[in-house]
């Protein structure tokens, strides 16, 4: 009988201990828990990042933005990654930076023109029509103190600058009908993107600027709700736009240096670390991107030309005399700091 006690005994001993044992573990992972019995700590959740654009696949900014989300996931080890939705998949460029205000994890691209709309009116000189004279002035505008001026303002408002040293391209205009001279564009109905600088750039030009989403182009130029579209190159071969317009005016109203930024309320929650990895890789996928740019834009001219597209070269001089009315204009003006003509010209020479 004793033995019979002592037997039980022994085996309530092991079962204790077994559920004892089991206790220490640390979720399903099978580690130990600490001493004191404290729980192990969870393992980092990953950051996901949506990056919306209204491009396409193929274009040099589209294949950028996918350098850029493998240099993340290099770069965080795979704690960190960028979801691309190219082709407008989440909406307008307006629509995601509301959606960047309210807080969502996203990033989209946008331009001075833009900015101005959001809080930052002096920006809105950079989309001025023959601005820049060369992308060296671009560059030395980017890195100087007026451009950290304007991004503390825009992060005040809840924007954050991530990456602005991308060369989106610069702006032609396709159209309906051929356009080659200034005086062409009278009563022409041109798309452009729902911004003011835009809109009054287009004005001072004597076309009819028509705003919407890239993403409504191709059909609106079917319907004839639009006589043309202007854009780097690259994009308007990407978006198919010369199977409907047959003129290319090699204008270059614009060289565009795109930015691109996310919201304040996602970009604070970040640490340090992962606020540095988003900025760093974003650089380096911009100077990737430059390549990119530069190279595709020869090479879709010979796209359009097998396409059947007539390609129309102008008197430039003629078209930036038209143009200076635009930074007189008081609709466009009187939204400026004093003196941002002449403070512009200084960075953009590197003084």
């Amino acid at each position: 009988m004793k033995k019979l006690v002592f037997l039980f005994l022994v085996l309530a001993l092991i079962t204790g201990g077994a559920f004892a044992g089991g206790g220490s573990q640390s979720g399903s992972s099978g580690q130990a828990a600490p001493s004191g019995g404290a729980a192990a700590p969870a393992p980092a959740k990953k950051v996901v990042v949506k990056l919306g654009l209204e491009n396409n696949p193929g274009e040099p900014v589209t294949d950028g933005v996918y350098e850029w989300s493998r240099l993340v996931a290099e770069k965080s080890k795979g704690t960190m990654e960028l979801q691309i939705f190219p082709s407008s998949q989440m909406g307008s460029k307006n629509e995601i930076i509301d959606q960047m205000l309210a807080g969502m994890a996203a990033i989209t691209l946008a331009d001075g023109g833009f900015f101005a709309d959001r809080g930052a009116p002096d920006m809105g000189i950079t989309m001025g029509p023959y601005f820049f004279a060369s992308w060296d002035e671009a560059w030395n505008l980017e890195k100087s103190q007026w451009w950290a001026d304007q991004a503390k303002i825009l992060e005040s408002k809840g924007l954050k600058i991530l990456a602005p040293n991308w060369i989106y391209g610069d702006r032609h205009t396709l159209t309906k009908r051929p356009i080659r001279t200034v005086d062409d564009f009278k009563g022409l109905k041109l798309r452009v993107p729902n911004n003011l600088m835009q809109i009054k750039g287009t004005e001072v030009m004597g076309a009819t600027p028509t705003p919407m989403p890239l993403g409504e182009v191709y059909t609106s130029l079917q319907q004839g709700v639009i006589d043309g579209v202007e854009n780097p190159l690259p994009v308007l071969y990407g978006g198919k736009f010369q199977e409907v317009a047959k003129y290319l005016t090699l204008d270059g109203h614009i060289k565009l240096i795109t930015v691109w930024f996310t919201g304040t309320k996602f970009f604070d929650t970040l640490t340090k670390e992962q606020q540095d990895i988003l900025i760093d890789t974003g650089k380096a996928a911009g100077l990737y991107n430059n390549n990119l740019a530069v190279k595709a834009a020869d090479e879709v001219i010979n796209k359009f030309k097998a396409e059947g597209v007539e390609i129309i070269n102008i008197d430039m001089a003629k078209f930036q005399e038209k143009a200076k009315a635009f930074y007189s204009n008081p609709e466009v003006t009187s939204k400026w700091t004093p003196g941002l003509v002449e403070t512009t010209d200084k960075a953009k020479s590197g003084k």
